[in-house]
């Protein structure tokens, strides 16, 4: 082998390492809900995913979701929140409002209807 062959052989690896930590052993930082007149309350952007896509919550006090679609990939058409019996058709460039009050502490995933955009709820005490 080349020197030049060995540089990229090494090169390739460190990409794939970096990419396999990156998409699968990396932790996200939630955003913390704010609560404001008793209601913990945030706006979503739905555009190619969820942003934010990782929420922190007080477990025990009512959230206020506000999903806003800003593309018309068909994929983003719903959101579902399976752990909360919740789910909502979102209209490209309309507000659609989801409540619901988590009871216990836990992480709660949420996604479309076809299962390619994520996130996750994180309920604390």
């Amino acid at each position: 082998m080349s020197i030049a062959q060995i540089s990229v052989f090494f090169g390739a690896l460190a990409l794939s390492i970096l990419v396999v930590w990156y998409f699968f052993l990396s932790k996200k930082e939630g955003v913390h809900v704010a609560a404001a007149s008793g209601v913990q309350e945030t706006n979503i952007i739905v555009k190619g995913g969820y942003t934010p896509d990782v929420l922190v919550v007080k477990a025990g006090q009512p959230v206020r979701l506000n999903f806003t679609r800003q593309e018309t990939a068909s994929c983003s058409e719903m959101v579902l929140f399976p752990d909360f019996d919740k789910s909502a058709k979102l209209p490209t460039g309309e507000t659609v409002t989801i409540e619901f009050t988590p009871e216990k502490p836990g992480e709660y995933d949420f996604q479309c209807q076809m299962g390619m955009l994520h996130g996750k709820i994180i309920v604390e005490d």
